[in-house]
């Protein structure tokens, strides 16, 4: 009983960890784009996922036996709390730490990491290694790849599509802490008007540093260029968002499959509500390398980012197929960083190397407590 108690409360801060450094990455390109504030980011990540994670009572019930350990190890394992109990403290361990570095790592990734080193211990021989290799490795190991081969082409098209349609660029250049003066680029060429006569039609002025930003002209369909991007951006925020709810939730409900007294769907908005508490209390230092210092991006392709990714998670979902909405999400900014030439390299590095140190570390931290576990009982 006080396992399973524990198991209770290890599984909601696994949940908690999971938001503080996951619910922000589907608004990360609203925030980096400056389409949306920090705060005003936050919330619409915060209410999407809650709408995501209570669909998965309905939209995605194969996640919840998938990450419960049935199938990768004997029933008899897999119904063990102290099995359970392990591979939660080990996937929010990780988690966390990662999330107090400020680097964006998958929440899945640290689950199978947790469940393969605690199931080789507990099951030894009997761990099924082609579950493991090709339900759970493969997809995340595809999934960043497939996001960059399709934001590069997708956003190309859609660049010329937004051309043929006349919709143009405005941008401007900051030249002082103030200051600023405006760029407007026709097809591939940018024409910087330094004249600041008032006879030449463009005027130099005054504005935050903020303002600084690449802007779209024009019309479609009687309704202004920007606010059709942005509006489709808030969108594509939301479902990015949605889909992570959708997809995570039901992993880390895995854990607690061992209670048959509870009810999966009051543990579902249980672990909602965690994951979102830990997105608004501690996202900020995550939010703040997904959304700044991957690449630089205008509206138009934060948005690409964003449809590329929301598309790959929920068709993922629908199909139990356990992606990473981090390695979805930052696939598809590095996507538009490799595009634009503005992918920082360090950075992305940096990224790469958390999520290959993911995996053992979860490992080696679930295996201890196990160990500690077996060792106390």
């Amino acid at each position: 009983m006080l396992l399973v108690a524990i198991l209770f409360i290890a599984t909601f801060f696994l949940a908690y960890s999971n938001g503080a450094n996951d619910n922000f990455k589907g608004v990360a390109t609203l925030y980096g784009s400056n389409t949306a504030s920090y705060n005003k980011a936050l919330t619409v990540a915060t209410l999407a996922t809650l709408a995501g994670a209570i669909s998965s009572v309905f939209f995605a019930a194969e996640l919840v036996t998938a990450f419960s350990g049935k199938g990768l190890v004997p029933d008899v394992v897999a119904r063990d709390p102290s099995f359970l109990l392990s591979v939660a403290v080990g996937a929010s361990a990780t988690v966390m730490l990662a999330t107090v570095v400020a680097l964006p790592i998958s929440t899945t990734h640290s689950l199978i990491g947790a469940l393969a080193g605690t199931g080789f211990v507990a099951a030894g021989s009997d761990v099924n290694l082609s579950l493991l290799g090709g339900v759970f490795l493969l997809p995340l190991l595809l999934s960043p790849l497939v996001a960059i081969l399709l934001t590069m082409p997708f956003y190309k098209v859609a660049h010329k599509v937004t051309t043929s349609l006349g919709i143009e660029k405005e941008s401007c250049v900051c030249v002082g802490p103030s200051q600023f003066m405006l760029i407007r680029q026709f097809g591939g060429e940018a024409a910087l008007y330094a004249v600041s006569d008032a006879h030449a039609g463009v005027s130099v002025a005054m504005g935050a540093k903020s303002e600084c930003v690449e802007k779209y002209n024009g019309h479609f369909l009687g309704v202004s260029a920007q606010r059709l991007v942005d509006s489709a951006h808030y969108v594509s925020a939301g479902a990015v968002s949605f889909a992570r709810g959708l997809n995570d939730t039901p992993k880390i409900v895995g854990l607690l499959l061992v209670v048959e007294a509870l009810d999966i769907r009051h543990s579902m908005v249980a672990i909602a509500l965690a994951m979102a508490m830990g997105g608004l209390l501690q996202a900020k230092r995550v939010a703040h390398t997904m959304s700044k210092k991957i690449s630089g991006m205008n509206d138009g392709q934060a948005l690409t980012a964003n449809l590329v990714t929301a598309g790959l998670v929920i068709f993922a979902s629908k199909f139990g197929m356990p992606v990473s909405t981090t390695h979805v999400s930052v696939g598809s900014i590095t996507g538009i960083g490799i595009v634009n030439r503005s992918a920082n390299k360090s950075v992305v590095g940096t990224i790469l190397v958390s999520w290959v140190l993911t995996l053992p570390i979860a490992a080696a931290i679930a295996v201890g407590t196990y160990m500690l576990l077996d060792f106390a009982t």
